[in-house]
C-alpha cells in the first residue's frame, strides 16, 4: 500500500477506502477467512494494549491484585466490550442499513480500525490519556466511511450505526471495568 493511500486514509478519503476494500481486500479474496482471524487477533490485540493502557494510569487499580488476575479480567473485560461492539453494531445495521454480506462488513469494520495501531506510539511520544479517546473517535470516523463505502448508505445512517455500536462498547467496557474494581 503506498503512502498516498494510507494518507488518503487517515483523511478518511471514500476513493481511498473504496480502492483497498474493492482491489486490494478484493485480490486476496481466496484468503478471506484467513485475512479475518488475523484481523481480529490484531483489534483484540490492540484493545487489550487500550485497555491496560487506561488501566495503568488509573489509580484506582489495587497494586496486590496478581498479574494474572489482572490480566484475565483485562481479557474478559475487552471481550466483553467487543462482543457488545459486534452485536449492537449487527442489530443497529440491520435495522438502519441494507446489508448485502455480514462477512465483508466485519472485515471492513476490521480493517477500518487500523486507526488503533496509533496506541503503539503512546508510551513513546508519552501522550496524555486523552489521546486514547481521540484515537477511539478516529476509528469511529473510520468505520463509518468504511461502512458507507461498502453498503453506499447514507452518511448519516453509517454514523448513526456505528456510535451506536462504539456507545455500547464503551459503556459495556465502562460497567466491566468498575465491576472489576468492586470485586
Amino acid at each position: 500500500m503506498s503512502s498516498i493511500i494510507f494518507i488518503d486514509l487517515i483523511l478518511h478519503k471514500t476513493k481511498a477506502y473504496r480502492h483497498l476494500l474493492y482491489n486490494v481486500v478484493n485480490q486476496e479474496s481466496a484468503n478471506v477467512q484467513h485475512l479475518l482471524w488475523k484481523l481480529v487477533l490484531a483489534y483484540l490485540l490492540l484493545d487489550t494494549y487500550r485497555s491496560l493502557l487506561l488501566r495503568r494510569t488509573n489509580d484506582e487499580s489495587n497494586v496486590s491484585m496478581s498479574f494474572l488476575f489482572e490480566s484475565l479480567e483485562v481479557l474478559v473485560n475487552v471481550l466483553s466490550a467487543n462482543f457488545a461492539f459486534v452485536f449492537s453494531f449487527a442489530f443497529a445495521a440491520k435495522l438502519m442499513l441494507v446489508m448485502p454480506r455480514g462477512k465483508e462488513i466485519l472485515l471492513t469494520i476490521l480493517i477500518s480500525s487500523y486507526v488503533k495501531i496509533f496506541l503503539l506510539a503512546m508510551p513513546v511520544w508519552e501522550f496524555p490519556v486523552s489521546v486514547i479517546f481521540i484515537v477511539d473517535m478516529l476509528v469511529l470516523t473510520s468505520n463509518a466511511v468504511a461502512l458507507k463505502v461498502m453498503t453506499e448508505s447514507a452518511t448519516s445512517r453509517c454514523l448513526a450505526v456505528c456510535f451506536i455500536a462504539h456507545s455500547i462498547r464503551f459503556l459495556v467496557d465502562q460497567i466491566s471495568g468498575h465491576l472489576g474494581t468492586v470485586m
